[in-house]
């Protein structure tokens, strides 16, 4: 089988490092922009079914002659350009896998409208979370009579000497969310609060331990609220700490989060562009991050009459990750969980064509896969 890694960046390259292994897959294209870190896992790995190319992921020819005969085609390409690469996969009905969501919301509830018919599959959100997180909640959901509420925990306790301001994934993406007004779904109602306003603490597995979280614009707000039947409440937050909270919401008042291009003595450019090329590359920081990672689900409901929480957490310290897959463990997870969707597709453990989405897939399966890659992937079901 073929696969196609677009996007060879930190979480891309974790993706595509469980591919190369894959029995299965027989020939493996690693493509993007700036082939360095690709190059770089190439030889690394010196497997013979690699290959490196370039391409700009906006050349619709280009894209088309490089996924021709491709089994499946995993994109970790920036929402902003991945918008075109999907039309391009549902045109010429390829079976693709994204690790976020590319479209507006309202892509879950109308998917024909921005894919139309397709026989390809089409697995949005399918990395950490979105997407591990999302499995949790449906695995959680389905041993439970009824469920109310679910809250969504991203933690990290992670630091890289001599760097103060700087972003374990994509910068552009990191700088959007903390600059969107965050969804929350309370008592069966949406609603917004302003960027990085809302915040609270919260005690993550050890030895992370207390973190103060904000609520972000995140997928799983809508995702969970329209696909686990009954839930009233949706809450996700993440950790940041307050120095970056400050640095971000100065930084918005400025407009350096914009995407739009403006005039700079001449010169057309984008201020998120220049914000993201001042700060260092997730690749830059691969052996340097040192704490841990966690994200926490809990799920609370009746079962048997009885008021009950799931709670279900994968934590990960940023040293294992660089030893299991030359990463951190932001970048790992979000890889895994896209290697993962990719590998149940190829196995034929998801035949839905489509849309697709993490609440509509196997969670059994994608959990026992999970520990399967050496993730340790704890639940608990407390009586409230």
């Amino acid at each position: 089988m073929k696969a196609v890694q677009l996007g060879c960046g930190i979480t891309g390259l974790v993706c595509a490092e469980q591919l190369a292994k894959n029995k299965k897959v027989s020939e493996l294209v690693l493509a993007d922009i700036d082939t360095a870190p690709a190059q770089a896992m190439a030889k690394r790995l010196k497997s013979d079914k690699i290959t490196v190319t370039k391409i700009d992921a906006t050349d619709e020819k280009a894209l088309r002659k490089l996924i021709k005969g491709a089994d499946v085609l995993v994109s970790s390409v920036s929402w902003t350009v991945n918008t075109k690469v999907i039309k391009v996969a549902v045109k010429t009905n390829t079976n693709f896998i994204e690790f976020s969501m590319s479209f507006d919301w309202d892509f879950i509830d109308n998917p024909k409208k921005y894919v139309g018919e397709t026989d390809a599959t089409i697995l949005s959100c399918m990395g950490s979370d979105p997407g591990i997180s999302d499995v949790f909640a449906r695995h959680s959901a389905n041993k439970l009579d009824r469920v109310d509420r679910i809250r969504i925990m991203d933690g990290d306790s992670g630091s890289a000497e001599g760097y103060k301001f700087f972003s374990l994934w994509s910068p552009h993406d990191l700088m959007d969310e903390v600059a969107s007004p965050a969804g929350i779904f309370k008592g069966g109602k949406m609603t917004t609060v302003p960027p990085l306003s809302s915040s609270d603490v919260y005690e993550f597995p050890q030895p992370i331990g207390k973190l103060k979280v904000f609520n972000t614009d995140h997928e799983e707000t809508y995702l969970m609220s329209k696909l686990i039947k009954g839930v009233r409440d949706v809450d996700f937050r993440i950790a940041i700490d307050d120095d970056f909270a400050n640095v971000a919401r100065t930084l918005q008042l400025v407009g350096m989060h914009r995407r739009d291009e403006i005039d700079v003595r001449g010169m057309k450019v984008r201020p998120i562009d220049v914000l993201s090329t001042l700060m260092p590359k997730p690749t830059d920081l691969i052996g340097k991050v040192k704490g841990f990672a966690a994200v926490v689900v809990e799920t609370t409901g009746m079962k048997d009459g009885k008021n009950v929480m799931i709670k279900m957490s994968v934590p990960l310290s940023h040293e294992e990750a660089f030893e299991m897959g030359n990463s951190h463990a932001t970048g790992y997870l979000v890889g895994i969980g896209g290697a993962i969707g990719a590998e149940m597709l190829l196995d034929g453990k998801i035949k839905q064509k489509g849309a697709v989405f993490p609440e509509q897939i196997d969670s059994e399966e994608y959990i026992k896969r999970m520990r399967g890659k050496g993730l340790k992937v704890t639940e608990q079901t407390i009586a409230l």
